[in-house]
């Protein structure tokens, strides 16, 4: 049952476009930096990766009102209890799902957005892995998210503040990897960190749905 629920949190995320969303907004960010900050390459190669982690950042929380909200406002939720499934189960199927719609297709997009921003190999090797680590930390903090504000008025504008905060210590450790000479702590950080949320993620996230159901 789990799987099934992925595969249709995953076809579901490309069939309405919100798989595709994040990619392009990362890329749309990729291709302006250069214009604000000048076609300096070395000082692109030293800000680039951070700008690329913060539109990582942002372009998580592109697909957050999609994540919970129809399923509740459809009654598929509903169905999903009536059969016996654990909110958590739903909740981690969705985590999942959600994941690999968002996470490997921003890896993929990371390396024409590091040409774009003149990054170096060595640079670029460390910001593929900390979106590696740090994409399921995001995901995760995008489903806690969704789950809490669903069903609220202006609920994009409230995850936007709710999630921000939360995703200071992945965008910093994130940021701290790119680094010439950067603390090897960093990436044992940003992995702890993503850990963390993904453990945590499908019990909250379903206390929240089964809290917007009562």
């Amino acid at each position: 049952m789990i799987g099934a629920l992925v595969a249709r949190e995953v076809q579901g995320a490309f069939a309405r476009g919100g798989a595709l969303l994040p990619v392009l907004f990362f890329l749309l960010v990729a291709t302006l930096f250069p214009f604000a900050v000048g076609p300096d390459r070395d000082l692109l190669a030293a800000v680039g990766g951070g700008a690329l982690w913060t539109a990582a950042l942002l372009a998580a929380l592109l697909p957050v009102e999609r994540l919970v909200e129809p399923d509740r406002a459809s009654g598929v939720l509903d169905q999903l209890a009536a059969r016996g499934i654990a909110e958590e189960a739903v909740a981690l199927a969705k985590l999942l799902g959600h994941w690999l719609s968002f996470g490997p297709p921003l890896l993929l997009a990371a390396l024409p957005a590091a040409a774009l921003l003149k990054l170096p190999g060595a640079t670029l090797l460390r910001l593929e892995l900390g979106l590696l680590l740090g994409t399921p930390g995001l995901a995760a903090l995008g489903l806690m998210t969704a789950a809490l504000t669903a069903g609220l008025r202006g609920a994009g504008a409230v995850a936007g503040l709710l999630m921000l905060p939360l995703a200071a210590p992945l965008l910093i450790f994130g940021a701290g990897m790119l680094r010439t000479g950067q603390d090897a702590s960093a990436p044992k950080l940003l992995a702890a960190a993503s850990l963390a949320l993904v453990a945590l993620a499908p019990f909250v996230a379903g206390a929240a749905i089964r809290a917007g159901r009562t």
